[in-house]
């Protein structure tokens, strides 16, 4: 595989992309090929203010509806910051030869932040000048499994609640059901090696 490759993954919390995306770094590493995992929020000073906010240490607002937007414009920044700055962005680590491995990516804001139509709208705009990822592994999960995993956490952020993961697995199935680029689709509840192995057919076509 000479092309370098911008690789996403997304799912509600706690649905295997942080352990997904590791093995996919490994076996890319195995095949002597250089990756580098980039997550969003990214690592940058925009990414760490929105942590922060996730974590609820920060607060932009207390009412919802403009805590959602507000999020939605620092997710836009960061990502801006995740994809094209000098240092780590994305490209640049592609032109140095490194396939990016991401954990969310702008999915995220229109599965997370949009409780209305009009919201989706306003967020899709924001994010519209984005270019797609050459491959987004969605890995599915049921909200009760996610729950269990999260409960097994010391801490819990600001939208890892059972009525908030419902309905960002709900946009999450409608957002890719209409998505016109390349999409794979995986049953998280499966064994975390077949899981690996779907990823590494799905890459290597």
């Amino acid at each position: 595989m000479n092309r370098k490759l911008f690789i996403v993954f997304e799912g509600i919390d706690s649905c295997g992309k942080t352990t997904q995306a590791e093995l996919l770094k490994q076996y890319f590493l195995e095949q002597s090929q250089q990756a580098v995992i980039s997550p969003e929020p990214s690592n940058g000073i925009i990414g760490n203010m929105i942590r922060q906010a996730l974590k609820q240490r920060i607060t932009f607002s207390r009412d919802r509806s403009l805590f959602d937007e507000q999020m939605a414009y620092l997710f836009a920044a960061d990502r801006h910051d995740h994809l094209y700055n000098d240092i780590d962005g994305v490209f640049k680590l592609i032109q140095d030869n490194y396939h990016v491995i991401s954990t969310r990516y702008y999915f995220s804001s229109l599965a997370y932040n949009c409780e209305t139509p009009e919201k989706f709208t306003f967020i899709k705009k924001l994010n519209d000048r984005f270019p797609d990822p050459d491959l987004t592994i969605y890995i599915d999960l049921p909200i009760k499994i996610s729950l269990a995993r999260l409960s097994k956490r010391s801490s819990t952020e600001i939208y890892e609640t059972e009525n908030k993961l419902t309905k960002v697995r709900e946009q999450y199935q409608q957002i890719f059901a209409n998505y016109d680029g390349r999409v794979i689709t995986i049953d998280g509840t499966q064994d975390i090696e077949k899981i690996h192995q779907q990823i590494v057919k799905a890459v290597a076509q």
